[in-house]
C-alpha cells in the first residue's frame, strides 16, 4: 500500500512538472512574439504660399540742374601780374640754360659765330692752315657769352619790374606765343645791352676770346694787300648774348601759353589758363 502511494505521488509530481513546463513555454512564446506594427507616417501637408501681389512703385526722380559758375573776367591788374610772372619765369629759365656749359656753344639756335664783319679773317686764316686758332676763338667767344648770361639775370629781372604795359589785356589774350618777350625786347633792349656790355667784356677777357681775336686780326692785317680789319668784338658779343637770351625767353613764354603744366604760379594760371 505504501509503495502504491509513493508511485502515485511520483506520478502526480511528474504531471505537475510537465504542466509547469508547458505554461512557461507558452509565456515565452507570447513574450518573444513581436507584433509587427507598421508606423504610418502621416502625409505631409504642403502649405500653399499665397501668391505675392507685386506692387510697382513709380519713383519720379527730380534732377537738380548743375549750375556752373563761369570764371570772373580777367582784370587788368591780373593780366599785368600774369605778364610779369611769365617774363620772370622765362628769364630764369633762359639764363639758367644759356649760363650753363655749352649753353651757347652747343645750341645751334643761339651759338655765336665768327663776327660777320671779320669773316674774311676766318676764311683767310683757315686757308693758311690756322683753322685751330679760329676754332679756339669761337669756343672762347661762346664761353664768354655763357659766363655773361649767368650774370645777366638780375639785369633782365630789373627791366621787367620797371616795365609798364600799355595794353596788358591785349598781350595776354594775343595768339602770338612770344608777345610779352617781344614787348620787353622792344622797350628795354638798349638799356639791357648797355648794362650787359661790361659783363660781356670781362667774360671775354677771362675766357681768352679777346686775346685770340686780337691775335687773329693782327696776323690777318700783316698779309700783303688786305684791307685791315678792326671790328669791335665786345659790342658784337654783347648783342649776340642779348639776342640769345631773348630767343630762349621766347621759347619759354610759348611753353607757358600752350602748356598748362608750365604755369607754375596762380598768377600764370589765372592769366593764361584759358
Amino acid at each position: 500500500m505504501l509503495r502504491f502511494r509513493i508511485l502515485v505521488a511520483a506520478l502526480a509530481l511528474s504531471l505537475a512538472s510537465t504542466h509547469v513546463a508547458q505554461a512557461q513555454t507558452k509565456t515565452t512564446a507570447k513574450t518573444t512574439t513581436t507584433k509587427k506594427t507598421t508606423a504610418k507616417t502621416p502625409a505631409k501637408t504642403t502649405a500653399k504660399t499665397p501668391a505675392k501681389t507685386t506692387t510697382t512703385k513709380t519713383t519720379t526722380k527730380t534732377t537738380t540742374p548743375v549750375v556752373v559758375t563761369p570764371p570772373a573776367p580777367l582784370t587788368l591788374p591780373e593780366a599785368t601780374t600774369g605778364l610779369r610772372e611769365a617774363l620772370t619765369q622765362s628769364i630764369a629759365r633762359a639764363t639758367d640754360i644759356a649760363g650753363s656749359t655749352d649753353g651757347f656753344n652747343a645750341n645751334a639756335d643761339i651759338r655765336i659765330p665768327f663776327p660777320p664783319e671779320a669773316e674774311l679773317v676766318s676764311t683767310t686764316l683757315r686757308g693758311l692752315r690756322m683753322g685751330a686758332l679760329v676754332d679756339n676763338f669761337e669756343l672762347a667767344l661762346n664761353r664768354g657769352a655763357e659766363a655773361a648770361a649767368a650774370q645777366a639775370k638780375p639785369i633782365f629781372l630789373g627791366a621787367v619790374q620797371n616795365l609798364s604795359f600799355a595794353d596788358a589785356m591785349a598781350l595776354v589774350t594775343t595768339r602770338e606765343p612770344d608777345a610779352a618777350t617781344l614787348y620787353l625786347h622792344k622797350n628795354t633792349e638798349p638799356q639791357l645791352v648797355a648794362a650787359l656790355t661790361p659783363i660781356v667784356q670781362q667774360s671775354l677777357e677771362r675766357t681768352g676770346a679777346t686775346k685770340l681775336y686780337k691775335e687773329m686780326v693782327a696776323r690777318y692785317n700783316k698779309i700783303p694787300l688786305v684791307t685791315p680789319i678792326n671790328a669791335d668784338l665786345t659790342a658784337y658779343a654783347t648783342q649776340k648774348t642779348s639776342d640769345g637770351l631773348f630767343t630762349l625767353m621766347a621759347e619759354e613764354e610759348g611753353r607757358i601759353r600752350l602748356n598748362a603744366a608750365a604755369r607754375g604760379s596762380d598768377a600764370l594760371k589765372r592769366a593764361f589758363g584759358k
